[in-house]
């Protein structure tokens, strides 16, 4: 996400940092430059001239100038700029009013309606145990309200039976009836799209939205769509009044144009982006967070927070008490390479790291797969109970038939044992010294998870200083012989040197 912007931001603002001083030229130099990569990410021409505007005439104040390090003071100005412009304060979706609470999505075709509407209502069922339906009023798409019925199926939500030859409106006000008769908390309308914005569509919007009141209209968008994503939005607010912006294939756009305008242009909020297929994969949008993630500060919280919402915790302390005893065997290897799947894989956690987002190419270099961890996974499925809980049982004739099974070879099945034979002589010590074993578990009680994260930390962190204890719940990287990760304080200690991908 905003791979692209994000590279050369950093890159002309390291320039500035790395200046003793600086003069209006340098500042206005480095604004032209911030003006050609945010055009080139597909930003409104507006927004931009409104952006690096604003930005400059803060930056040539005297607070730069008398400032110790003017070239962070720039950084964090333009920092300060980016949130302003992608809304300054987190909005989540507004279900204050009497129940059931009607919640309509619109966009163009193909944007990810239906199943941005299951992602919704599974996340609003897990997070606040509401209790929700689903209707699809999309008549025209082949096997549109099937596809939302078998979403539902999957996300264990409600949806309104199908009922053949009913109009989008009637659809409408049966999904508000049987919502408001089943003792729903809210119901969710998924509404037909077309290929582009025409006078039917608009005026069947404005219909629904008659029919039932929606509380919430949210405007589903594809991130990809680029400068066009700022009429869409306009033409819908103007017509039928959204409330409130739903990013979709935001992992796909490397540019970040459409969330960077649409905020600007309509002065509503992106309440929501989609990060991913899968129906859990929906994150809350957060300016402060996003920019920080724009400009390489990485998203420690977004982090945390995944952690938290993906983790097993009792299985955690479960492995949490095996690790004070110093016992880790492949089974327990298996569980934290599942949980770091759970979390995004190792691309997923390094790229919410600070200052990792600037050492892509090292990172490349090194060679860091998450196809890897599946290897890993399918080698440890291959062996049987014995040869998980006792390794040394694993001898040459055992391998083969471990790297046939799993379909990988021989030296890999080697690499693994050794990787788990180094992580476990690092809990036996842990489980010797109560100390190193605290700083490895931190408050988190994460099985060897992430390391505690108190605010000096983070500021240290984000100056580049070391990760207090290093990562070592997170295998595959800063082993013997490993590169090591400038701005993480000399790489990641605490973890075993990855497989390199093939």
């Amino acid at each position: 996400m905003f791979e692209s912007l994000s590279e050369r931001l950093g890159g002309i603002l390291d320039r500035l940092t790395r200046r003793g001083a600086l003069s209006e030229a340098d500042v206005g130099e480095a604004m032209r430059e911030v003006r050609r990569a945010l055009i080139e990410a597909d930003v409104a021409l507006d927004v931009v001239r409104s952006f690096t505007d604003k930005v400059k005439a803060r930056a040539v104040g005297h607070d730069v100038i008398r400032s110790v390090t003017p070239g962070q003071m720039v950084v964090k100005i333009v920092h300060d700029q980016l949130v302003d412009m992608l809304g300054a304060e987190a909005q989540a979706i507004d279900l204050n009013a009497p129940a059931p609470v009607a919640v309509m999505l619109v966009g163009l075709q193909g944007s990810g309606k239906t199943t941005t509407a299951a992602k919704i209502a599974r996340r609003l069922g897990e997070r606040h145990k509401l209790k929700l339906l689903m209707a699809s009023l999309d008549t025209r798409r082949p096997a549109a309200q099937e596809q939302l019925k078998v979403l539902g199926e999957q996300a264990g939500i409600a949806t309104l039976p199908i009922v053949a030859g009913q109009t989008p409106v009637e659809i409408a006000r049966r999904a508000a009836t049987a919502a408001r008769l089943g003792g729903y908390d809210a119901f969710i309308l998924d509404t037909a799209g077309r290929t582009h914005i025409d006078e039917p569509l608009m005026a069947e919007m404005v219909d629904i939205k008659a029919a039932t009141d929606p509380h919430e209209i949210l405007l589903v968008a594809d991130s990809l769509t680029g400068q066009d994503a700022v009429n869409l939005a306009k033409s819908f607010d103007e017509r039928v009044g959204i409330t409130g912006i739903v990013l979709t294939r935001v992992d796909g756009d490397g540019r970040g144009g459409a969330a960077l305008s649409m905020r600007a242009v309509t002065g509503k909020p992106i309440k929501l982006i989609g990060v991913g297929e899968k129906l859990d994969q929906l994150e809350d949008f957060d300016p402060a967070r996003i920019a920080g993630r724009i400009l390489g500060m990485g998203d420690i919280v977004g982090l945390v927070e995944k952690a938290a919402e993906n983790l097993d915790a009792e299985k955690a302390l479960k492995a949490a008490e095996r690790m004070k005893k110093g016992v880790f065997d492949l089974e327990d290897l298996a569980e934290q390479l599942g949980q770091m799947q759970k979390i995004g894989g190792m691309s997923g956690v390094m790229g919410l790291l600070p200052g990792v987002g600037k050492m892509k190419k090292q990172i490349d270099a090194m060679g860091v797969d998450d196809s890897v961890f599946k290897r890993q996974m399918a080698i440890i499925s291959s062996m049987t109970r014995e040869e998980r809980r006792k390794p040394e049982v694993l001898k040459a004739s055992r391998k083969k038939r471990v790297a046939a099974g799993s379909g990988t070879r021989v030296e890999e099945v080697n690499r693994l044992l050794k990787m788990h034979r180094q992580m476990s002589d690092v809990m036996k010590q842990m489980g010797k010294g109560k100390g190193a074993f605290a700083r490895m578990l931190g408050g988190m009680g994460m099985g060897g998870g992430m390391p505690p994260m108190d605010p000096a930390a983070l500021e240290r962190l984000a100056k580049g200083g070391a990760l207090p204890g290093g990562l070592p719940g997170l295998p595959g990287l800063g082993g013997p012989g490993a590169p090591k990760l400038p701005g993480l304080g000399g790489g990641l200690p605490g973890l075993p040197g990855l497989p390199k991908k093939k």
